[in-house]
């Protein structure tokens, strides 16, 4: 069985001092990190994803509503939107970028980008037409099970487990390499995973 695992969005915007910190951010990222040195050589593939926000409309509000629209975040070319430092230490080789120009929560609604760049709304388009998107990437790396940790669980670990379920793979979310917002959200986004027939560790 090839595996794959993806780390979803492990970033200081996200993290305790970032404008939507996790509790336990920080240390997600740290035990991500001790996992991949441990176990990467496990996994056919390992790529990270980025909230990159330029002008992603409405999912930015200066009355957001924490649920549909939120604080300034993730916003790109900014420190708190680059990778958390014990992830990039990591030297993954793929990074998918997702919500340019418009919301997003799953990995699979970006596209691979490895550099730091500000893409306008035409080469983000035409990047996603060019087949960079993580779909494309897993498919052409022959995996079978999708392993997924990150940040939140209760939003972009969650949509990202859901569409790799939808794409037909054995999915599993590491629960000790996540945390979700509130433990109330956590719980509903278990059992809507579970729901899916994602398993998790």
């Amino acid at each position: 069985m090839e595996k794959a695992l993806i780390i979803v969005d492990v970033q200081p915007t996200f993290c305790e001092g970032g404008e939507l910190g996790v509790q336990g951010g920080n240390a997600v990222a740290d035990r991500i990190a001790k996992y991949v040195s441990a176990h990467g050589d496990e996994y056919a593939y390992i790529a990270t994803t980025q909230d990159w926000h330029i002008e992603p409309g409405s999912h930015w509000s200066a009355h957001p509503d924490f649920v549909d629209t939120w604080p300034v975040h993730g916003k790109a070319g900014t420190p708190n939107a680059e990778l958390h430092p014990a992830i990039a230490a990591l030297h993954v080789g793929h990074h998918f970028k997702k919500g340019q120009y418009s919301p997003s929560y799953s990995g699979f609604e970006g596209y691979e980008d490895n550099t730091d760049a500000i893409p306008t709304r035409e080469q983000v388009a035409m990047d996603m037409a060019a087949g960079r998107t993580l779909a494309d990437a897993l498919r052409a790396s022959g995996v079978t099970r999708v392993d997924v940790v990150g940040l939140a669980e209760s939003h972009c670990v969650k949509e990202t487990a859901l569409d790799a379920r939808k794409l037909g793979y054995e999915v599993h979310v590491i629960e000790d390499l996540t945390e979700p917002v509130s433990e109330e959200s956590g719980e509903r986004a278990r059992r809507q995973m579970r729901e899916a027939g994602i398993i998790l560790d």
